[in-house]
């Protein structure tokens, strides 16, 4: 599966997460939602909390006594081991053989921030640089379209 770059602009970022995390849980898989500043992901773990009782995800924080049995795991290092997906926040790392491990990879990153954007360019470069097939796809008109394929 290719590397899936999501160049977000109009909608909240937590509500793209929220959106793709229903579906990936949906298809049964088991998500690592990666970031690199823990305060930040102590505020997604707290957005993931709101909303209807219906539309609550299952989901916890890394360092827990039971991360391996979370649908969805909120940290900011590596933990995919026994994951089908990743998805990647504000320029959070990911390698090759993750990709390549993984049914689906995520990359996320604020399309109204000129360092986030730069930085999603070089992952871009460095993972299609390195084998790995990869999507462009951009928010527009309130729909995700694919703008480039490598």
């Amino acid at each position: 599966m290719p590397a899936l770059f999501y160049h977000v602009t109009q909608s909240p970022i937590e509500v793209v997460v929220t959106n793709l995390l229903t579906r990936a849980l949906g298809q049964g898989w088991r998500v690592e939602l990666r970031g690199q500043d823990p305060a930040r992901m102590d505020w997604f773990d707290q957005k993931l909390w709101l909303g209807a009782e219906e539309d609550f995800l299952p989901h916890g924080m890394a360092g827990g006594p039971h991360d391996d049995l979370q649908p969805v795991l909120l940290t900011t290092a590596p933990q995919s081991q026994g994951r089908q997906a990743v998805m990647t926040l504000e320029g959070a790392p990911v390698t090759p053989e993750e990709v390549a491990a993984l049914e689906r990879v995520w990359i996320l990153f604020d399309g109204r921030s000129e360092p986030a954007v730069q930085v999603a360019r070089d992952q871009w470069r460095a993972l299609t640089g390195a084998g790995v097939q990869a999507q462009y796809w951009a928010e527009e008109d309130g729909r995700w379209q694919k703008k480039a394929e490598k």
